[in-house]
């Protein structure tokens, strides 16, 4: 590793199983402390044993960022172990409905809305005195999906874009205080997720797993899927100081499918 994040202490919210795990283990790799958020306390620990025993140090604070307590709770954790916030990174999911708009149900909209916007603003105003100090970065995860407009996936463009244009504002309205607002917007990530959904699709056609791999691969330039750590690797340089200049920018990793 190259000491990318060296004395940096950075904040992932919604840490999940495949993307925010990896953000984790990179992060921690590259010299970070690091502080894992999200509502599922066991996902957390096996993480941060995984980063300890590797010699690194991590926190885990179990927060729903749908709940301004929790979030000043995370807050006030994160101050009192390592004294300040360098980086967040946050990368919450709320699962998209897969219908057409207008069979989706409204509330299934206002869910995702919470999570993924509202949820991220909370944690990002919550911790916007601590990286004021620092002159911090802050790293939303978005998706593709913002890309295009294909069938079924309008209730997840809603939300996506709607943390998409409250990233670029923030970039303007934070940037006079030194904190840089960036977004990584990955396309498929080929984890363990996606290999269970591709066996579904290949049973469902009678084909196998590598066909549909290879069927979805094929739009995209380098004909590969991106794997969590290539995503994670675009994270943490958007949080590093190579990144000093950047913010307000999106940053697509999706071996090509969609050129932005």
């Amino acid at each position: 590793m190259t000491g990318l994040l060296d004395d940096k202490v950075v904040v992932v919210s919604g840490v999940g199983p495949a993307l925010g795990r990896a953000v984790c283990l990179r992060a921690a790799a590259e010299g970070a402390e690091v502080v894992l958020a999200a509502r599922t306390q066991s996902r957390l620990d096996e993480i941060a044993a995984q980063i300890r025993d590797a010699g690194g140090q991590a926190l885990t604070v179990a927060t729903d960022i749908t709940d301004d307590a929790a979030v000043a709770a995370l807050v006030e954790r994160t101050v009192a172990e390592f004294g300040r916030a360098d980086v967040l990174v946050n990368n919450a999911f709320s699962v998209p409905s897969m219908k057409p708009l207008g069979r989706t149900d409204f509330e299934q909209i206002s869910s995702s809305l919470d999570l993924t916007v509202l949820g991220t603003l909370r944690v990002i105003k919550a911790f916007t005195p601590t990286l004021s100090e620092v002159q911090g970065a802050i790293v939303n995860i978005n998706s593709m999906v913002i890309r295009h407009s294909e069938p079924r996936y309008g209730s997840y463009k809603i939300a996506k874009s709607a943390l998409l244009a409250m990233s670029q504002t923030l970039a303007t309205e934070l940037g006079g205080a030194g904190i840089r607002v960036n977004s990584v917007a990955p396309g498929y990530i080929w984890d363990d997720q996606l290999k269970w959904y591709f066996g579904q699709v290949a049973e469902k056609y009678g084909i196998t797993a590598e066909q549909v791999y290879e069927q979805t691969a094929a739009r995209s330039d380098l004909k590969r899927l991106p794997e969590p750590d290539e995503i994670a690797d675009s994270v943490l340089f958007l949080a590093s100081d190579m990144a000093r200049a950047i913010t307000g920018h999106t940053l697509d990793v999706n071996c090509g499918e969609y050129h932005d």
